[in-house]
């Protein structure tokens, strides 16, 4: 179970420049694992989250999700990836704005075809599990940053994927709602979630129990911290 990149790199062409972004980053996710990237501006981190969310492809190198070799797939392929083995979390929620709690979390859920009565199942399950049962017929608008944040983490754990992909998730939260939503993470990883965040707030990433550090499209350090009581 898990992911693992195995010596990925990343070019693009800007203006017939080539541009590395990545330059043979490895690593690996395990079940439950729960891990911080970290790094400057341009030092790789989107890149990276792009090719482990499957939203983009290495130029070279291999990436493997549960076992299956993920880095030659097509665009349907891919999607289908990410409809099953991946919950993203943004710093912007992402969420639809005339779509109530339930209607946003159940969207996954639809584009995976599964049947109405296994859909609201998954979908209370997910709400239940951030604490909104009782906001369920709620709209985006309607709730506070926090909610809305929770309604995200909600949506990408409806599909129990294999792993949770948060960037920068609590960016747009002042911090005493950011520690309750880095509570949430913490208590999701408890339960057996593989969690991999982008951050740029040392307080965040001490929540992780490794801390990955990008610099110019290399990994730096890549360390592990003792695991909170």
């Amino acid at each position: 179970m898990g992911l693992d990149l195995q010596d990925v790199t990343k070019t693009y062409d800007m203006n017939s420049i080539a541009v590395e972004a990545l330059r043979g980053v490895s690593m690996s996710l395990g079940e439950s694992d729960y891990v911080a990237i970290m790094g400057p501006s341009g030092s790789g981190k989107s890149t990276l989250m792009n090719i482990i969310g499957c939203l983009d492809v290495p130029t070279t190198g291999r990436y493997f999700i549960d076992g299956r070799d993920v880095s030659t797939l097509g665009e349907d392929q891919l999607a289908e990836v990410r409809n099953t083995k991946i919950g993203f979390v943004f710093q912007t929620f992402n969420l639809l704005p005339r779509a109530d709690v339930f209607h946003n979390v159940e969207l996954p859920l639809i584009y995976r075809g599964l049947r109405p009565s296994k859909r609201r199942e998954m979908t209370m399950a997910a709400i239940e599990a951030v604490g909104l049962a009782d906001r369920v017929q709620h709209k985006p608008t309607e709730l506070s940053g926090g909610q809305r944040q929770r309604v995200a983490i909600a949506r990408a754990l409806a599909t129990s994927p294999s792993i949770i992909l948060a960037d920068e998730p609590t960016g747009n939260l002042d911090t005493v709602t950011g520690s309750e939503i880095m509570a949430i993470f913490d208590d999701l990883q408890r339960r057996g979630n593989a969690i991999l965040l982008v951050t740029h707030e040392e307080d965040v990433a001490r929540h992780a129990h490794r801390i990955v550090r990008l610099r110019d499209g290399v990994i730096e350090t890549d360390t592990a911290q003792r695991e909170a009581a």
